[in-house]
């Protein structure tokens, strides 16, 4: 499957930076949209981890689950316990030994190893009242640095030099696919798209429609992909999510429910000057109820970032979902897009925990119990990346490739958007969740020259 709009067609919005012949512009402008060096962090901006969790914690595996967008089926999640005890863990094939420590039903926990930045908050036993601080406050955002991803910048990096040899294998009879994915699986998007500037200095012509008139199909998608600066790749796909007839929901919420404050607000200014639209009109006039007001809420990119959490809210706001929920005829739901959409996500982990003590009964099963369709898809996906945003990530690559098909935009769009933050994590989350290796799923999935490009970035 191609992109529309590469170059555009029936309207859909150019390729930035590759515009109809007569029309060049060049994107994004100096400074204008490159992916942030530290684009506010995982967790946000200031620093802070999530509390580990403990070694031995469970893991689903695939029996759990829905097909449906990799999301948790109904029932999948366990039921309530005994009185004061911890939810049942699920027997069966796929799961891991029951875990020791404080649990949120199946949904498998942050991994212990982070490189995330500064220390999480205070490990303390039981539920106490009032804030702790971090032991240790994270560092500023500007000197963050991500070594969770793939992809990393190469060194010893000369633009010219790989403009060079893409040239060279696409000149003349044929096309030499092994170099091209030599060089664009082995640099940094901020270095492809030095490259991509220096092709067309050095040679006249635009690198991205040399390439187009290359390849096709799902490796010119991909190519194509790792060529878009970041930000304009998330605005593009929110737009592709909302044109025409039909709406993407799944893409939607895979991007405005799981990206920083800065990452969102970069996205929705990126949309308004690159498609000339307002993303809110475009969410309102594609999406209702309840579902419409969690996406505007995430647009505004104002989810506290402070890392320190505070138990005595994490306490109330637990009792405040309870009462909105289970302990009431029928559901609160701007309770849950209140408290959901603002709070950090270390402090909802800790209202995950209390509301597990409160409710007898884990925060993903009473979503489940309390919502349906695509707002209780969009509730759960704040709530998984607070528990554990690899793990989400890796449930959505497989159910990309679980069953007859391949859902090959999301299985794209996740490689690539991940492969400089977390794909190291979400590589291990999907190993211990499903008992088999990414790389080995996407190889008996795909194929040829797409099949090894994907595997070169995402590593074996």
């Amino acid at each position: 499957m191609s992109y529309p709009g590469y170059p555009p067609c029936d309207g859909y919005p150019a390729f930035p930076g590759y515009p109809p012949t007569g029309q060049e512009s060049v994107y994004p402008p100096a400074g204008q949209y490159p992916y942030p060096a530290v684009p506010g962090g995982f967790p946000p901006s200031g620093g802070g981890t999530f509390p580990a969790a403990p070694l031995n914690a469970g893991f689903p595996g695939a029996a759990g689950y829905s097909a449906l967008g990799g999301y948790p089926a109904s029932g999948g999640f366990p039921g309530a316990p005994q009185a004061g005890g911890m939810p049942p863990y699920p027997g069966g094939p796929g799961f891991a030994v029951p875990p020791t420590g404080p649990g949120f039903g199946s949904y498998p926990q942050q991994p212990p190893a982070q490189s995330y930045a500064g220390g999480g908050p205070a490990q303390i036993p039981g539920f106490p009242g009032g804030q702790v601080p971090s032991p240790m406050p994270g560092p500023p955002a500007a000197v963050v640095q991500y070594t969770q991803g793939t992809i990393q910048a190469a060194p010893n990096f000369d633009a010219g030099r790989d403009a060079e040899i893409l040239r060279k294998a696409m000149k003349g009879f044929g096309t030499d696919e092994q170099a091209i994915i030599n060089v664009v699986a082995n640099r940094s998007n901020d270095q492809r798209q030095k490259i991509k500037a220096a092709f067309k200095t050095m040679y006249g012509k635009d690198l991205i429609k040399d390439l187009k008139s290359e390849l096709s199909g799902n490796v010119e998608e991909l190519i194509l992909a790792l060529f878009m600066p970041s930000t304009y790749y998330d605005a593009w796909s929110l737009r592709h999510a909302m044109k025409g007839a039909g709406t993407q929901e799944s893409v939607l919420i895979e991007i405005l429910c799981t990206r920083t404050n800065q990452e969102i607000r970069e996205i929705v200014n990126c949309y308004k000057s690159e498609f000339g639209r307002d993303i809110e009109e475009d969410i309102r006039s594609d999406t209702s109820g309840h579902f419409e007001r969690l996406l505007i809420s995430m647009c505004q990119g104002n989810r506290d970032e402070n890392q320190t959490v505070d138990y005595q809210k994490a306490q109330e706001d637990a009792q405040r979902l309870y009462q909105a929920g289970e302990g009431r005829l029928g559901t609160d739901e701007s309770c849950f897009n209140m408290v959901l959409a603002s709070r950090s996500f270390p402090q909802l982990k800790a209202t995950v925990e209390a509301y597990s003590r409160i409710a007898n009964r884990d925060l993903l099963s009473s979503i489940d119990r309390e919502f349906s369709g695509n707002v209780e898809r969009g509730l759960k996906t704040i709530v998984q990346c607070a528990l554990n945003r690899p793990a989400f990530f890796a449930e959505r690559l497989y159910y990309s490739m679980k069953g007859a098909g391949t859902d090959d935009s999301t299985l794209i769009r996740i490689v690539v958007t991940r492969s400089e933050i977390d794909l190291v994590q979400i590589k291990q989350m999907f190993t211990q969740m499903y008992q088999k290796t990414l790389a080995t799923m996407i190889a008996s999935d795909t194929s040829g020259d797409y099949r090894q490009l994907l595997l070169a970035i995402v590593g074996q």
